[in-house]
């Protein structure tokens, strides 16, 4: 079956969503269905009746928690849309939807300008080089300043942000906006739904500042456009003749080589300025063969790169991005297709796991409803039914082509708790429902601690474990106790470290001997472990070294100061000896475990906690209580700044293991008027007083 020609790849757009909690992200989504015809009523957040924010829990805390897809169809675009959540617990729902995108449109709340999870997700699409484009909502709200929110893009993202249109009107005075690069004003009438713009002239107060602004676009634009001499030229020479279609070329140029981010402004809730934002995504933003050509590494010799053409006729290469388990179909796995085309019943290979898999069915999903597909083509991006192996950031290719592609990065968890199930009948139940969640999730982790016997679940934080004990209850059924939050702390070391390690067992028969030398010295924070083997010789056979290195992973994943993982060192097999009839994988692989952990106390192992960056707003008169709190906190104030209408941010690090409650006591400290952000910034060294505490508390209940 082959593409509909609105199909075409080249009117393919997969975009994002992106922005901080409550910019109106999902707000922008439900216009954008309500004016593509997608829907006929237009689904409210307070309501807790928008389409996209289908889950139970986003009803009802009007929050976005998981990343929703559908399709729309725009000037003979197909326009792939997923809405990601703004709030930090759910940051890997943005990490892992901006990897398979192609372009993301930014939205920022008129009046807070570039706010935290603004930055976090700005910097996640930096990483995978979305293109992006800035859409400025809210401008009819009181305090709203569209030139402010651009400074902060330039100040604070360092983005080459560049106005695009012009608001007419402030706050609840604000009907429209200037085109400046057609210098028609579009202006929004509020009986007709915002379905029928007017274009008119530019209002006469407006019209010099609109020449300006245009004038400095268009100088912006042939600085990033420098081998385009014909457009250079008629910028310095005749700027009021430029054609539109030759400008929309050059900002397209421009923003597909993320170069440059185009800003737009509107009332997403007073729909204004949405069907414009329609116009710029598929004027501006790539489609698939925009972004060029793929490059993977061959799964059988990683240092062999493979190049693919975003085309149907090329082989088959998807990579998965998202797990969902639905009630009605089971598991869910949604997939980018990147090259070729799939059909169902089609057998794949998931070269990550180098397991065969079956197709069985292919969705197209609009939010939680689905389409049955006969087949998916270069660019698509679709959910399929009968995965039983492939995980989040897994890539699936045909038999004959071991394509891998790059792998998705998650935050580690920062947060742990105790979970039980209330009865015995609730047992097995947990344990399926657990093991659901954590392959839906890669940051929600699972793990039972050997010596109390207890499960232990870690998440992103408080509201992410709360949701997912939520939908442990609603989903499957599951009644558990859960205990209080606790910490994830981390081991590290100070200095370089070795030690030899010897381990002999004689029993009669056949023993046990292996014989290690270990070197360990601090990694780069951050980096993780490294493990390398750095024997000359056959001091150790070939065969053994995999115990040793299995030995000394699993010897750090239990450090010698209180019993959390070791971080970031590297650890090498320097020498060693072996029996020939007593030596075993077990010998050496227990060996090498003792070893890493006895070099570790040589090297000046201590704790490391994580500290969060905690971004709070306040109105004024409640600074002092703010910062007297944070402090207290073992907190560090980084910075304060005005915000217009008499309110203050205060940014600061804090560890986590001090903000636990924190949401309450803000609220009783400033009569319920303040309101923060919070995540996880660095590990650092828990304090001397605060560590012996720790190992006390440890060491009694082990």
């Amino acid at each position: 079956m082959a593409r509909s020609e609105k199909d075409k790849l080249k009117n393919v757009r997969n975009i994002g969503i992106m922005a901080h909690i409550d910019a109106g992200k999902t707000t922008v989504t439900e216009r954008i269905l309500f004016y593509c015809g997608k829907s006929h009523k237009i689904g409210e957040v307070h309501e807790g009746a928008a389409t996209m924010d289908w889950m139970e829990q986003e009803k009802e805390r009007g929050i976005t928690i998981t990343s929703a897809a559908t399709t729309v169809y725009w000037n003979d675009c197909k326009i792939n849309i997923i809405d990601t959540p703004g709030h930090v617990d759910f940051t890997v729902e943005v990490e892992r939807s901006l990897r398979v995108l192609d372009g993301a449109v930014a939205v920022f709340s008129a009046v807070d300008g570039v706010q935290p999870q603004s930055e976090t997700v700005w910097r996640q699409a930096v990483r995978y080089k979305v293109p992006r484009i800035a859409f400025i909502n809210k401008m009819d709200r009181i305090g709203a300043d569209y030139y402010m929110c651009i400074r902060s893009m330039k100040e604070k993202l360092g983005a080459h942000a560049i106005a695009m249109q012009l608001p007419i009107g402030e706050e609840n005075e604000f009907c429209g906006m200037v085109d400046l690069v057609s210098m028609r004003a579009i202006i929004y009438e509020t009986e007709t739904m915002g379905d029928a713009p007017k274009v008119t002239d530019i209002p006469e107060n407006l019209l010099e500042k609109a020449k300006s602004f245009r004038q400095k676009m268009l100088e912006e634009l042939a600085t990033i456009d420098e081998e385009n001499e014909n457009f250079m030229i008629q910028v310095l020479e005749d700027p009021d003749n430029i054609p539109a279609e030759e400008i929309h070329k050059v900002i397209r140029k421009g923003v597909i080589a993320n170069e440059i981010t185009p800003v737009l402004c509107g009332s997403a809730f007073k729909n204004k300025g949405v069907q414009p934002l329609l116009d710029a995504v598929t004027r501006w933003l790539p489609s698939p063969i925009d972004r060029g050509e793929l490059v993977g590494y061959d799964a059988d010799n990683h240092d062999k790169k493979l190049t693919l053409q975003p085309r149907d006729d090329e082989k088959f290469s998807a990579l998965a991005f998202k797990i969902m388990s639905d009630p009605y179909v089971g598991r869910l796995t949604f997939i980018r297709v990147y090259t070729g085309s799939l059909s169902k019943g089609t057998a794949v290979i998931n070269s990550t796991k180098d397991k065969k898999e079956r197709i069985s069915r292919i969705l197209k999903m609009h939010a939680n409803n689905r389409e049955d597909l006969d087949e998916a083509f270069a660019g698509d991006i679709v959910a399929v039914v009968g995965l039983k192996n492939t995980t989040t950031g897994d890539t699936l290719c045909f038999e004959g082509f071991p394509l891998l592609l790059e792998k998705m990065h998650f935050p580690e968890p920062v947060i742990s708790m105790a979970i039980e199930p209330k009865s015995k009948a609730d047992r097995e139940k947990l344990a399926v429902a657990l093991s659901a969640l954590a392959e839906e999730d890669p940051t929600f982790k699972v793990s039972s601690n050997e010596e109390t016997g207890q499960t232990i679940i870690s998440g992103m934080g408080e509201l992410h474990l709360d949701i997912l004990r939520d939908r442990m209850m609603r989903e499957f059924k599951v009644e558990a106790n859960v205990g209080t939050p606790e910490v994830s702390y981390r081991e590290t070391i100070t200095r370089p470290g070795k030690c030899e390690n010897k381990y002999i067992k004689q029993s009669g028969g056949r023993g046990q001997y292996a014989h290690v030398i270990l070197e360990i010295e601090p990694n780069e924070p951050g980096k993780g472990n490294e493990v390398v083997n750095k024997i000359v010789g056959g001091v150790i056979p070939k065969e053994f070294i995999p115990a040793c290195i299995k030995g000394i992973e699993e010897g750090l994943n239990t450090g010698v100061v209180a019993g959390y993982p070791i971080v970031d060192v590297k650890v090498a097999i320097v020498f060693g000896s072996y029996h020939d009839v007593d030596s075993s994988e077990m010998a050496f692989k227990i060996c090498a475990s003792m070893g890493v952990r006895e070099a570790a106390r040589q090297a000046g192992a201590f704790l490391l906690e994580p500290l969060m960056k905690v971004c709070v707003t306040t109105p004024e008169p409640f600074v002092g209580d703010v910062i007297g709190d944070l402090n207290k906190r073992r907190g560090q104030i980084m910075a304060q700044n005005s915000i217009p209408g008499n309110v203050i941010q205060v940014d600061a690090e804090v560890p986590l293991s001090s903000m636990f409650g924190y949401t309450t006591d803000l609220r009783s400290a400033t009569q319920g008027r303040a309101t923060h952000t919070m995540e996880f910034s660095k590990n650092a060294k828990l304090p001397d007083s605060v560590a012996k505490n720790l190992k006390e508390k440890v060491s009694a209940r082990g």
